[in-house]
């Protein structure tokens, strides 16, 4: 898997913050663009964080490239329906690359890694076959299984990332989503580390579990905590 941050808006925080002081500000949004400091910046978006008045995050949108997660994957992060994506066609691209598999470690520990292997080959070769012989593309992938890799830019406001790491990085969570969601914070707070300073799992983000009784009972107390379990430095 690979995610990279391909574009974010000009000076992200900057544009949240005139926002917000745009609200209660006689001034115009080009003087208030000019005249907020780096620390007033920063109070505006934690008080507004702290109050929950998140309408003014989505003034600043973040665009992904990912590389190389499941179909499995890809559709759980197609629900997110405040995004825009632009997925790789399974209908336009030929898929005879055999290597395209994702293989979860816990098939790995299952005992019938020859097997599952042995199923994503007989799987790629039927695929190639049908091709061969004049089947559309469109209708060939219909023999390939979900573990097949894909690749996806998605787009999503501030707001809309809040919500999808309040989710995707809970421990309840899929792993590989999770780690995806992981991957996407990483490179969010590279260039924005006011606005997502408080980004994560609600008990995190939220300072309590929004499972109930479906809590892992386990509280992450720190981004960086979510960093180094997925080895990102």
């Amino acid at each position: 898997m690979k995610v990279i941050l391909l574009d974010y808006t000009g000076e992200p925080e900057l544009t949240v913050a005139a926002a917000a002081r745009l609200c209660y500000s006689p001034s115009t949004p080009e003087e208030l663009h000019g005249q907020l400091t780096p620390e007033e910046v920063k109070r505006l978006i934690e008080m507004i964080f702290k109050l929950g008045h998140l309408s003014v995050f989505e003034h600043a949108s973040f665009t992904f490239g990912i590389e190389g997660i499941s179909r499995v994957t890809s559709h759980q992060l197609v629900r997110h329906r405040i995004a825009s994506y632009s997925q790789q066609s399974q209908r336009y691209v030929n898929l005879s690359n055999r290597e395209n598999f994702v293989l979860p470690a816990s098939v790995k520990e299952s005992g019938l890694v020859k097997e599952v292997k042995e199923h994503f080959e007989r799987a790629a070769k039927l695929y190639e076959q049908l091709v061969e012989v004049g089947v559309p593309v469109e209708d060939a992938r219909f023999v390939l299984p979900q573990a097949i890799t894909t690749n996806i830019i998605v787009t999503m406001n501030a707001r809309e990332l809040h919500h999808f790491f309040r989710l995707r990085l809970c421990r309840r969570a899929q792993w590989e989503i999770r780690e995806m969601a992981a991957r996407m914070l990483f490179e969010a707070v590279k260039v924005a580390p006011v606005l997502f300073f408080k980004a994560g799992p609600s008990c995190y983000s939220q300072g309590r579990c929004s499972e109930g009784k479906m809590s892992c009972g386990r509280i992450v107390n720190s981004q960086e905590e979510i960093f180094r379990e997925f080895n990102l430095k």
